[in-house]
């Protein structure tokens, strides 16, 4: 009685631990680990606040589900430097077992990861608003998609705009010495020198200098403006410091520069901004629906956040909407190393704030670009204005691919036009 009772209680014990696995597999299967990657440390740690304020902001309205599964978000921080990022990322990968990671922020990260991506195959990396070019231009990993393009096509339409509009002949350059500040500074001097600019000197800086006074002394004097790309505390502490010394040359800014990350601080430098071109992938005062929409979600959803979203909260929020987009498509079904997702994703369409996105042959954004000028409004604050739209704007600034890619990487060095 007592064996038969022993063999009674090992039989239901061993199909209560069947069950109990076989519950826990549907319960994984039932959600969806996804990472979300941003610079919440160092210099940029205002633009990674914003970005996930927008990646919070898609997940909030999907109502954390997507493809009739639960959406378990996990977060990483890094302080814009590629080390940080990967050591991010490995944890969010290795660790925490993610199944899609959005991210990184900044563009020497985003090169970064995109190496990390070949050795993670059956993880889908899904870019934040990292924006250097080579990213996805040369040798990209086939499991790492952008929909928030690069930093050449961020300045569509500035260069020219510079030298035929505000008649700026002559210019130096301000830059932070990494990846995406290359790819602005050449996506600036393309069409600039091609229309006759001359750009007489660069000027590159690390990220998080504190100290300008070197390079405010060395500006010449007989330029006619000053281009300008640096980010958070960086473009904050350079147009502190360049007003405090009595700057009073024009400033043509690089999409971080003139982004309210930037023009919501608080100074002087305020009424010098006023009139300051530039261009990238948002414009404050869009007069679309679909802008206007996601501009109220934000001020509902974070009050005291910026007066309008940042190009950061933009990014994050149009790749975290694709990532549930293709999600929805594929009822969440994430077999066969992804497959089906990522062609989702390949395939995709996305009607974003925006405009209308769709990734090219590397998986990387064609979208439209805003040309705009930092202009006051009735409450005193600062935002772009839309001067005009550069439609569907590619990787290589819609010239011949072949011509573009035998122009070389954006570098210090490259391009020149002196």
């Amino acid at each position: 009685m007592y064996a038969l009772s022993r063999r009674v209680l090992l039989a239901s014990a061993a199909g209560a631990f069947a069950l109990g696995i076989a519950a826990g597999a549907a319960s994984a299967a039932d959600s969806i680990k996804i990472g979300v990657l941003a610079t919440l440390e160092g210099a940029f740690t205002v633009l990674g606040e914003d970005s996930m304020r927008g990646a919070n902001l898609a997940f909030d309205e999907a109502g954390m589900m997507a493809g009739g599964k639960k959406i378990e978000v996990i977060t990483g921080s890094s302080d814009a430097s590629p080390d940080s990022a990967i050591a991010a990322a490995r944890k969010l990968v290795e660790q925490d077992k993610v199944d899609i990671l959005i991210g990184p922020l900044s563009g020497d990260e985003g090169l970064a990861m995109r190496d990390y991506a070949k050795t993670q195959p059956q993880v889908t990396f899904v870019n934040g608003t990292s924006a250097a070019a080579d990213t996805t231009l040369r040798d990209p990993a086939p499991n790492f998609f952008r929909f928030t393009t690069d930093g050449v096509q961020w300045q569509a339409g500035l260069g020219e705009y510079a030298y035929n509009a505000k008649g700026y002949k002559t210019v130096v350059t301000i830059a932070e010495d990494y990846g995406f500040p290359y790819s602005q500074v050449m996506g600036f001097m393309l069409p600039f020198c091609e229309a006759g600019g001359r750009v007489v000197d660069k000027f590159w800086v690390p990220i998080g200098n504190k100290d300008y006074s070197s390079i405010v002394a060395s500006i010449p004097d007989d330029v006619d403006a000053i281009y300008v790309a640096l980010g958070g505390a960086d473009a904050v502490n350079f147009l502190t410091q360049f007003e405090q010394a009595g700057g009073d040359k024009p400033i043509i800014a690089g999409s971080i520069t003139a982004d309210q990350t930037v023009l919501g601080s608080e100074g002087k430098r305020k009424d010098a901004l006023i009139g300051t071109p530039s261009a990238g992938p948002i414009a404050d005062n869009w007069d679309d629906p679909r802008w206007k929409a996601f501009v109220a979600a934000y001020q509902k959803a974070y009050p005291n956040g910026f007066p309008s979203p940042s190009l950061f909260a933009h990014g994050y929020y149009v790749e975290t909407k694709a990532v549930l987009t293709a999600l929805d498509q594929v009822q969440g079904d994430l077999s066969d190393g992804q497959a089906k997702f990522r062609a989702a994703l390949t395939g995709l369409t996305l009607d974003t704030p925006t405009g209308m996105v769709h990734l090219d042959e590397n998986r990387n954004g064609v979208a439209d670009i805003f040309l705009t000028e930092v202009s006051e409004g009735a409450d005193g604050k600062l935002y772009n204005k839309v001067v005009k739209v550069i439609p569907q704007v590619d990787q290589v600034l819609n010239m011949d691919r072949a011509a573009f890619l035998a122009l070389g990487p954006a570098s210090r060095d490259n391009p020149s036009c002196p």
